[in-house]
């Protein structure tokens, strides 16, 4: 059988764990008799793009971000449309795309993923023609979004962190919303629209999202009192979110927004200033990962007790609890395929 062609991109800089020991990890446990293998750093900002660029022009057939959320982000936008796919490493504070593909946050673990993994095709959106992967949305989490990006604190602590800060000055604003199963105008809190379940962090807010559906998965959620917050945030950390009385769902394959005046918005926690009108749309099957045979394109997601006992087992900030917790589909399958 021929061998893949892989191009492990590292970015020393990005993420929350130190990579010297990365290439080290992938010489051991890569399967070399599955793939030939090369290893790049990026030396500066767009660095990943232009190398992107390169191994989609000479034929590699994946691309492995090797860093946070943003490092992901800039080579997936630079493999949109093309047949080399992306592989993740996950390093970051969120790795909200990885998580949602069942990806380890341990790298020994994420790189036995890869030698398991065939190449999908999968769906990714755009927003005013910003292509986003897991998440965009407009509202209070797009203001969440840029103050953490303005943080130094980062992880789950630091997000929590800055939510309880943003939620005593927040005020709901009214949309105007076109979807295919018709209009409406609503006063909300947020708006997402989730090609993937969630932001990162294990913090879902699109329940019913799939990466293969060629559907968006949208969640308004309505103004509501102090009262309601307990039950909203175990409902975010459990994936139930539409079960709330203050949340309407859509599924569909645009969405058009009219706010009142231009403001913040967020694709994939990347927060930019926007248009007072806004087009989110879904591209399906626009992009290819590597993935376990058969994936569904859903992540089943961490039970809340569970994410408690990492907090208190010190897996914070990181927030490694799918490898600490739980056994991911992919670690079923036999080990007579590993060799």
């Amino acid at each position: 059988m021929k061998k893949r062609s892989l191009l492990f991109l590292i970015n020393p800089k990005s993420g929350v764990h130190g990579k010297r020991s990365v290439p080290k990890l992938i010489e051991t446990y890569i399967d070399k008799t599955k793939f030939d293998y090369a290893i790049a750093e990026t030396q500066y900002k767009a660095h990943a793009c232009e190398l992107t660029n390169s191994a989609v022009e000479q034929g590699v057939d994946a691309v492995v971000a090797v860093g946070g959320d943003g490092t992901v982000n800039e080579v997936a936008r630079s493999l949109v449309g093309t047949n080399t796919a992306l592989g993740i490493l996950p390093c970051g504070s969120g790795n909200g795309f990885a998580r949602h593909l069942g990806i380890p946050v341990d790298l020994k673990r994420a790189i036995d993923f890869i030698n398991l993994s065939e190449t999908i095709s999968v769906d990714y959106g755009k927003i005013n023609g910003t292509p986003f992967f897991c998440t965009c949305g407009m509202g209070f989490d797009a203001i969440v979004s840029r103050s953490f990006s303005e943080s130094k604190r980062r992880g789950f602590i630091g997000y929590i962190n800055k939510v309880l800060h943003d939620l005593v000055m927040y005020k709901p604003e009214v949309y105007e919303i076109e979807a295919e199963e018709g209009a409406l105008k609503n006063k909300a809190f947020l708006i997402a629209c989730g090609n993937a379940a969630q932001y990162g962090n294990n913090v879902y807010i699109a329940p019913q999202a799939s990466m293969k559906d060629g559907l968006l998965n949208v969640t308004i959620l309505e103004p509501f009192s102090v009262v309601d917050i307990p039950i909203l945030i175990g409902q975010v950390l459990s994936n139930t979110i539409d079960q709330n009385s203050h949340i309407k769902t859509l599924n569909t394959k645009w969405l058009k927004v009219r706010r009142k005046s231009p403001g913040v918005v967020h694709f994939d926690g990347e927060p930019v200033e926007m248009d007072s009108e806004l087009f989110v749309e879904i591209v399906p099957n626009g992009m290819k990962v590597l993935a376990v045979p058969d994936w569904d394109g859903m992540y089943q997601p961490v039970p809340v007790y569970k994410q408690f006992l990492g907090l208190f087992n010190g897996s914070f900030p990181g927030m490694d609890i799918s490898d600490k917790f739980i056994s991911l589909p992919w670690q079923n399958i036999d080990k007579k395929n590993r060799k």
